[in-house]
């Protein structure tokens, strides 16, 4: 089953936040067809497991808490035992626990905000990913996601972050996590955004806006997994 890995070499990029809404859409999809989805929580900080043990989880989500560099690879291979997909949020530092889960990563997905800083530190994870690939012998995919980008405009510095990815050969989502109030209400009150309700028409919209965006990731973590995969069984023969 694919493995998904988040991963970046700073805390505050929205690891979190885009593992959470991304397990929460994925096990929305699968819940009719009898899919689990594993999130394996490999960050001190535990913010994913905090959010799996409040009340209102979707059932089909699994949560495996407090991994470690000890154990993080027996966390991956009882996953993969158990669920269509797995999910693991890693730690902001490029800790041996990092360097395990990425060289058994089917994606790794890099947050980025549209700041100069975290460009950088993608970069940093971006090589932390490719000396991951020299110990596993084989390719990584990876793709930079942008993250907590304003509903209203894109900034001058995000399309000019996008073009300098771009222009150096690095995959980028063509989706955004936009910076909505739904998408930070789910860490206080636990569930998912579709589980949300707007007291006003406004407020509902902003929601089933972020349940799109939601749908969109989802959507595209999907496609690149499965050419990812394709480009894997051509290449094996």
């Amino acid at each position: 089953m694919p493995t998904i890995v988040f991963a970046s070499s700073k805390g505050g990029a929205g690891k979190t936040t885009a593992a959470v809404i991304l397990a929460c859409e994925l096990a929305r999809q699968g819940a009719t067809k009898g899919l689990s989805i594993a999130l394996i929580d490999a960050d001190p900080n535990q913010h994913s497991a905090a959010w799996a043990n409040k009340k209102g989880r979707p059932d089909n989500i699994q949560l495996i808490e407090n991994a470690t560099e000890e154990n993080i690879l027996d966390a991956i291979d009882e996953a993969e035992s158990k669920a269509a997909f797995i999910l693991v949020d890693l730690e902001g530092v490029a800790s041996s626990a990092v360097i395990g889960a990425v060289s058994r990563a089917d994606l790794v997905i890099i947050p980025c905000q549209p700041s100069q800083n975290d460009a950088k530190e993608a970069v940093k994870t971006i090589k932390t990913i490719q000396y991951s690939a020299r110990v596993a012998g084989r390719k990584i995919a990876f793709a930079v996601l942008f993250t907590r980008l304003s509903a209203a405009i894109i900034t001058k510095t995000g399309k000019h972050l996008a073009a300098e990815f771009d222009g150096a050969g690095v995959d980028i989502f063509k989706c955004s996590l936009i910076d909505r109030e739904a998408f930070k209400s789910v860490f206080s009150y636990g569930g998912t955004v579709n589980d949300l309700e707007g007291g006003t028409k406004r407020e509902q919209e902003s929601i089933n806006k972020a349940a799109d965006n939601a749908n969109l990731f989802a959507e595209e973590v999907k496609r690149k997994l499965k050419n990812t995969l394709e480009q894997r069984r051509v290449s094996n023969g």
